[in-house]
């Protein structure tokens, strides 16, 4: 089966190859209905159960995704082929309507792009996720985002909508403070100044905002962890959270040729960081600490990171709690008719 050239082997596959020449880079768009749209996370190391992703793959392209591998459950490469194969689930709200209508579902908070980025570029066509948030606004239900892209600015009347219906706020992920560094290793993201922008112009219209600083490359970005958070505050932030960079499978082969080929000056210096962070290994797959590191390395990390957030005023914990505020306004459009008492 023809794969790009820097798609690492399948494991799935017995045999592969690859183009002798360079390849076409074009976007290939597939449509999908998908069968359900709601997926539960039972990891202890993400802070939440339920998210929804209406598409696979990402435009992105970020070098250090940890979901490249995902995308070769679908017969396609880790490598390219998931920044530009990209599926469509087009009935996605329609299967979130459906999903909140069964008496199973108790209103719990949504993530979006718990996987890949729900307003990519595509997003500025299908409406897909701004579909998604509509349900949400309707039946209620509180929500979470996470996204690099500024294209969620024109959905700010339906965040306000969710704002005052329920619960809703947007993380913006931005693990670097300087343009040059992102577009070498996140060459389809908007870039970290437009981000910031973004999360400036969410914060004026009273939706709450966070920042993520995600992931925390050591040796490479670390050393900004200060100026993110302050311009993050500077922009509205209210709250922010970090991970450590996550190498799992493919992604490793990914991420070494992205460093080598964009910053190979300090390819050295990375990864012997990522080593000394995670017990001499480049990845920890161990439920519980792969979006952490481990040494006093990584502890001196945490204790600059927390110190920056209590001295900014980030992450107070009444505003936590009402961001996470799950259940308690949920409610179908058919309850909405119900008199008290009946």
């Amino acid at each position: 089966m023809l794969r790009l050239v820097k798609n690492p082997p399948n494991p799935f596959h017995s045999s592969y190859c690859d183009w002798l020449d360079t390849p076409e880079t074009r976007t290939e768009v597939f449509e999908e209905k998908a069968k359900s749209i709601i997926t539960e996370n039972k990891s202890p190391d993400i802070a939440f159960s339920y998210s929804v992703n209406p598409y696979r793959g990402c435009f992105h392209a970020c070098a250090y995704c940890y979901a490249r591998p995902s995308h070769q459950y679908l017969d396609f490469g880790a490598g390219t082929d998931f920044e530009r194969k990209i599926i469509v689930k087009t009935n996605a709200p329609e299967l979130l309507e459906k999903e909140f209508m069964r008496s199973s579902w108790k209103g719990e908070r949504i993530v979006f792009s718990g996987i890949t980025d729900c307003y990519q570029p595509l997003e500025a066509s299908y409406h897909l996720t701004r579909g998604c948030l509509e349900v949400c606004a309707k039946f209620r239900n509180p929500v979470a985002i996470i996204t690099k892209s500024a294209i969620i600015r024109k959905d700010i009347d339906v965040l306000t909508k969710l704002n005052e219906r329920s619960a809703i706020s947007v993380s913006f992920s931005i693990p670097f403070f300087d343009d040059e560094l992102s577009m070498k290793l996140e060459p389809g993201a908007p870039r970290s100044s437009t981000r910031f922008r973004a999360m400036k112009a969410l914060a004026e219209a009273g939706i709450p905002v966070g920042i993520g600083v995600a992931p925390i490359i050591p040796g490479l970005s670390d050393e900004q962890i200060v100026k993110l958070l302050q311009k993050a505050k500077e922009c509205g932030a209210t709250f922010a959270f970090r991970t450590m960079l996550r190498l799992p499978a493919e992604v490793k082969d990914v991420f070494r040729s992205k460093i080598e080929e964009q910053i190979p000056e300090k390819a050295q210096k990375i990864f012997g960081s990522i080593r000394d962070m995670r017990g001499g290994n480049l990845n920890n797959s161990n439920f519980g600490h792969r979006m952490a590191g481990e040494g006093e390395r990584w502890k001196a990390i945490e204790w600059l990171f927390d110190q920056t957030c209590q001295r900014l005023g980030l992450n107070d914990p009444e505003k936590k709690a009402l961001r996470h505020k799950t259940r308690a306004n949920f409610e179908r459009p058919n309850q909405q008719l119900r008199l008290p008492g009946l």
